[in-house]
Parts: C-alpha cells; sequence; structure tokens
C-alpha cells in the first residue's frame, strides 16, 4: 500500500449501506437537500461579500462576477453530479478523490474542505454579528465595545491592526447556538433548516421588488470601473478577483454532496437537489446585486451589512424592506451557519471513519445517531475562530480552498472515466472530457486571480495538514491496515 492507494468504489457503498462500520440515518429528502444547499449557499455571500466586492474589486460588475462565478460552479456541478450519484456517502470532494486520485490526494482536499466548511462556519457567524448589532443599534441597545468585534482587523495592505477589543462574542454565540440544534439531531436542524430558507428566499424576492422603482442607472455607470493600477481593484482584473472571492458564495453546492449518506435514494435526489439550489441562487444572487449597486454608490458597500446600508442610502420608502431585511439577515444566516457546521462535521465523520483522523470524531451516537464529538469539536473551534479572526482575513482563503477542491473532482471524473469505465453511473457528465476540462481551467483561472498572500496562506494550511497526515493518518489509514495481513501472507 502507497499514498497513492485508491478507496475501491465497492467499500464506498458498502460503507454506506452500513455494511461496515458505523453509518448515519437516511432522512432527507429532495426538498431538505435543496433547501439545504440553498440555504447555505443564500448567506454571507450575498448578505456581505456582495458589498465587499462591489467596494473593493469590481464595482457595479459585481453581478458579472456573480454570473461568471455561477458558469464555473455549472461545470464543476455536471461532475460533482456524477461522483454523488456513483459514491452516495459522506465526505463529498474528499471521497470522490480517494476513489479516484489516492489516499495523498483525497487528504490534501479533506483538508482543504476542513478550511472550506470549517472557516466559512466563522466567516457567516462574523457576517451575522454585523446585522445584529446595526439591528440592536437601531433599537438603542449596544454591546461593551471590548466584546463587539475580533481583536484585530485588516487594512488595505492585509496587515494586522488592533482593534483594542477582546471578542466578538455575538459571532462566537450564534455557533455555539446551532451547535446545540445540531446535536438535536438532522431531522429537527433540516427541519429548522428548510423553514428558515423558505422565508430569506421570499424576502429577498420582495427586496428586487420593492427596491426596483428606486434603483438609479447611474450608479451602474461605469459598469467595470477603471483599473486603479493594481491588478484585481477594479477593471476586468477586479472582475477575475472578485469572482474567485465570491466562489466562497457557491460553498453549499459542495454542501450537498457532503449529504449523500443523509439523503433517501441518493442517486436520484442529489444530482437534482444540486442543480436546482444551484439555479435559484444564481437568479437570486443577479437580482439582488444589481438592485444594490443601483441604489447606491458601490465604493460606499464595503461594509458588514450592505443590504441594510443600501437600503438606507437610497433615502426612499423602504422602511418596512430594511426591517424584513435586518430580521431575515439575522435569522437566515443562521441557516447558513447549521450548513456550514454539518458540512464540516460530515468531512470530520468520513476522514474518521477512513482512519485518517481519531476514531472519535467517526463515532455516531446519541438517541439522534449524530455524529456527537464531531460535532462539538466543529462547534467549539469554529466559535473560536469567529470571536478572534477578522472577517476580511478568511473570504480570498475560503474561496481559494473551495476552487482547489472543485478543481480536483473535475480531474477525478476524467481519472475514473478511464480507470473504471464500466461502472455504474446514474448521473453521466456530459461531454467528457470537455467539460471536465473546461471545469478545471475556470476554477485555476480564478485561482491565479486571487492574492499572493491567500496563495502563502493556503499552502501553510497544506503543509500544516501534510504534517498531521505523516503523524497520525498515514499510520492510522483503515485501507493501509487491512491491506497489511495480506502483505504478511503473499509469497
Amino acid at each position: 500500500m502507497s499514498v497513492w492507494s485508491r478507496k475501491p468504489v465497492a467499500l464506498c457503498i458498502a460503507e454506506s449501506r452500513g455494511e461496515r462500520g458505523p453509518h448515519l440515518k437516511r432522512t432527507l429528502g429532495f426538498w431538505s437537500l435543496t433547501a439545504f444547499g440553498v440555504g447555505c449557499t443564500i448567506g454571507a455571500g450575498i448578505f456581505s461579500l456582495t458589498g465587499e466586492v462591489a467596494a473593493h474589486q469590481a464595482g457595479p460588475a459585481v453581478s458579472l462576477a456573480f454570473v461568471l462565478a455561477s458558469i464555473a460552479c455549472f461545470l464543476a456541478g455536471l461532475c460533482y453530479a456524477e461522483f454523488a450519484a456513483l459514491v452516495p456517502i459522506s465526505g463529498s470532494a474528499y471521497s470522490y478523490a480517494y476513489v479516484t486520485l489516492g489516499e495523498l490526494a483525497a487528504w490534501v482536499i479533506g483538508w482543504s474542505l476542513v478550511l472550506e466548511w470549517l472557516f466559512s462556519a466563522s466567516l457567516v457567524a462574523i457576517s451575522w454579528s454585523g446585522y445584529a448589532q446595526a439591528a440592536l443599534h437601531a433599537l438603542g441597545v449596544g454591546l461593551p465595545a471590548p466584546l463587539s468585534q475580533a481583536p484585530f482587523t485588516l487594512d488595505p495592505r492585509h496587515h494586522l491592526i488592533p482593534t483594542g477589543a477582546w471578542l466578538d462574542l455575538p459571532a462566537a454565540g450564534v455557533v455555539l447556538g446551532c451547535t446545540a440544534l445540531l446535536l438535536a439531531g438532522t431531522r429537527t436542524s433540516a427541519a429548522v433548516n428548510t423553514a428558515i430558507v423558505l422565508t430569506k428566499v421570499v424576502v429577498l424576492i420582495v427586496l428586487v421588488a420593492a427596491a426596483a422603482p428606486y434603483v438609479h442607472p447611474a450608479h451602474w455607470r461605469p459598469f467595470i470601473p477603471a483599473n486603479s493600477g493594481s491588478f484585481g481593484e477594479f477593471g476586468w482584473s477586479g472582475v477575475a478577483r472578485g469572482t474567485g472571492i465570491l466562489f466562497f458564495a457557491y460553498l453549499g453546492f459542495d454542501g450537498v454532496s457532503t449529504l449523500a449518506e443523509d439523503a433517501r435514494n441518493p442517486q436520484r435526489t442529489l444530482p437534482w437537489s444540486l442543480f436546482a439550489s444551484l439555479i435559484v441562487c444564481a437568479v437570486l444572487y443577479l437580482a439582488v446585486s444589481l438592485t444594490v449597486t443601483g441604489l447606491a454608490d458601490y465604493r460606499s458597500l464595503g461594509v458588514p451589512d450592505p443590504l441594510y446600508y443600501a437600503l438606507s442610502a437610497a433615502h426612499v420608502p423602504l422602511g418596512p424592506v430594511k426591517v424584513l431585511v435586518s430580521v431575515v439577515a439575522i435569522v437566515g444566516l443562521v441557516s447558513v451557519v447549521l450548513a456550514c457546521i454539518v458540512g464540516q462535521v460530515r468531512i470530520f465523520y468520513s476522514m474518521a471513519r477512513d482512519g485518517l483522523l481519531p476514531p472519535a470524531l467517526g463515532r455516531v451516537s446519541g438517541p439522534h445517531g449524530t455524529p456527537v464529538a464531531a460535532t462539538l469539536a466543529t462547534g467549539v473551534v469554529a466559535a473560536l475562530i469567529a470571536g478572534v479572526v477578522p472577517l476580511a482575513a478568511l473570504g480570498e482563503l475560503i474561496s481559494l480552498g473551495t476552487l482547489l477542491a472543485f478543481a480536483m473532482v473535475c480531474v477525478g471524473v476524467l481519472v475514473l472515466r478511464r480507470i473504471d469505465p464500466a461502472a455504474r453511473r446514474p448521473f453521466r457528465t456530459p461531454w467528457v472530457p470537455l467539460v471536465p476540462l473546461l471545469g478545471v481551467a475556470s476554477c485555476g483561472v480564478l485561482m491565479l486571480s486571487l492574492p499572493a498572500a491567500t496563495w502563502l496562506q493556503l499552502l501553510l494550511w497544506s503543509a500544516l495538514g501534510l504534517v498531521i497526515y505523516a503523524a497520525y493518518g498515514r499510520g492510522h489509514s483503515r485501507l493501509r491496515t487491512a491491506s497489511a495481513p495480506e502483505r504478511r501472507t503473499s509469497p
């Protein structure tokens, strides 16, 4: 056995059926899975990063950046759908890489997904804190300054600057609250998530319809502001970088596949849920971003709550809509935190079941059959990150990790078509190899558009992961230990 050994598809299917060790209860259908994808996707990307990208990278062309990100995500999504139907187990891109590219590649992707999901829960919680504090301020209530934000922030040159605060208490608190809800079981948390998602989608539609008459097309000119002289600051390079950053906004698309082992009839429901959630989110992103940049000057939108700010800056009689947006941002972002923690828990669960992480993270226990230890570990660490790390330090890094995982899924389709062409594929990616190659190319271009400092952070994160793999994962791999008797008895 080498670090390039692949996990057999038959073994993955046996694990998904509970024939080899612990397994999760299949309680989720098409609507619950779609709501999970929409709930996780319609979050910080639209409630917070829309303003950041408009103000610092793309201007009004933030809507174009959303469209380009949607196209790249759709190409990767066709590849995800094939794997989700073929290998219906938790783990998403990690499990797919294990089947096609081998254990070391699977570890690298799994470690990137830890970056993606764990940090995303924290990022969304920070955005939630901004909206919650804005709503409290409107009611004349304020938190003590030491408990209202992270102890550091970033200047335009990405240098850490102390804020004088101790902790973003609301951000840490909402993560811990969502963790407690998830311990009540997947079915309960899915029901709460579906209710929140329906409310969120309806209110965003109301926002667009009510604000459309007050949009000033002058705010969209120039649609792509001239480049400032630095790559990524407006112009077409700004659109490219903005697209790369906003790829984080499509995180929920990957999240649907992490629930493969929780899904009923996953070969059918997963592909349809993947595409349904993508279409709903792409349309909402485009409509809301056009509305927000049409209500206020794009340069003023670099705030934690750009939707609320744009409605306020427009000086139009949209008071009830502002209240609705504040309430939905506060409640709606909770569903994103929930979904991000669920996604991270499923990644930990899958990696621990394969022996690459401590077995406690792979145990299913309690009356609801949930990975209790993995849920608690994820919640505590995400709460700590949300409380002390500034918002701007997370978005680009998460996007880079997400793009890497998506690109590897596209590569995986090409590899598996070659090494196992006869495998039963309930869903087949069309136009292979064109679609996977376009998916890899689009993800690669977006990755290259992100700052060098973000690449350095990813390399440091990956290096830490390789150290953990060498120190623990490689020696405890179930695939490796299962083959040891065979090696000892072979002639």
